[in-house]
């Protein structure tokens, strides 16, 4: 089968397609037969070296993390679902590398019907990632939640989940992408010099809580939030150094709260997108032989939703 991987640190350009071995899906886990993996900001900072002394690997790193895709094989002790099932979801650890023509998947919820196989493809990494956060911080009705990075893969689907659970959302973003916001239902801002400035006009009091997905801010982001504990970042390294959680995916471990599913999010977030609460927004959608170019668009950092990976 075609995966993506990578032997050495660098640009978009050290990426390769090469034929390996498929996986198969153990204990646990299933296999999908890809339609469509995504290319998340956090993958592209490992392959460019920015994350080797948070996340370093071993070489060759297989890409990707999301991905969708119908049954192929299902795994010892698994139940609920079977061969031919449409799900989304996200790479186990044994199964590394979701940018292949196989993919096994230790978390995984059935595809909702309104999301195309693109979308769905996009969705995992940044449900789980969101719901992580949102729980870490105690985001509920009532609170007021900043979203620093608001229209990116992770953050423009944080601003649904935040105001599906009765928050109110403010959502940093360039001007081009303050429409974008109201649409996902965040009162927009704008990043950069002066920040702190404006988000006080939106919420005087300060907010209960801040979701960084850009970096670049923290110690901006910790004054608004009233101290570090209720700022957590997916995207600042330097995160321990203002006393900020620095949160990123692992895959293939179990995660969420100890009295729920590793997956729960999965299958919470595919009712919402049924019932019309959460779409997943596609920045720009890329051939799998085309994927130095998606790293590169994902790499910009102004990317719209999410980069994804069709095979």
């Amino acid at each position: 089968m075609r995966a993506v991987q990578f032997s050495e640190y660098g640009p978009p350009g050290v990426l390769r397609i090469v034929e390996a071995p498929e996986p198969h899906a153990g204990p646990g886990e299933i296999r999908v037969a890809a339609r469509a993996s995504s290319v998340s900001p956090g993958e592209v900072r490992v392959r460019s070296g920015a994350m080797r002394d948070v996340l370093p690997v071993v070489f060759p790193f297989r890409t990707g993390y999301d991905a969708a895709g119908v049954v192929d094989e299902v795994g010892q002790g698994v139940s609920g679902v079977r061969v031919g099932d449409e799900v989304f979801g996200a790479a186990s650890l044994t199964g590394r590398g979701s940018n292949a023509d196989h993919v096994v998947l230790a978390l995984w919820a059935s595809r909702p019907a309104a999301w195309t196989w693109a979308e769905a493809a996009g969705a995992a990494g940044a449900i789980e990632t969101s719901f992580r956060v949102l729980d870490r911080l105690g985001t509920a009705a009532g609170q007021t939640l900043l979203v620093q990075g608001a229209a990116g893969g992770t953050g423009s689907v944080a601003v649904q989940l935040a105001v599906a659970r009765g928050a109110r959302v403010i959502g940093t973003a360039s001007a081009h992408n303050h429409r974008f916001l109201r649409s996902l239902g965040a009162e927009p801002t704008t990043y950069g010099p002066g920040l702190a400035e404006r988000v006080r006009a939106l919420a005087p009091s300060g907010v209960d809580a801040v979701f960084d997905c850009a970096g670049g801010a923290l110690s901006e982001l910790v004054s608004l939030a009233g101290g570090s504990a209720q700022v957590v970042t997916v995207a600042d390294v330097t995160a321990a150094r203002h006393g900020v959680h620095f949160s990123h995916t692992t895959p293939g471990v179990l995660l969420g709260p100890p009295d729920r599913p590793a997956a729960y999010g999965l299958a919470i977030a595919a009712g919402l997108a049924e019932r019309g609460l959460l779409r997943i927004p596609l920045a720009g959608t890329f051939h799998l032989t085309e994927v130095a170019a998606a790293h590169t668009l994902s790499e910009g950092g102004h990317a719209r939703g999410k980069v994804v990976l069709v095979h």
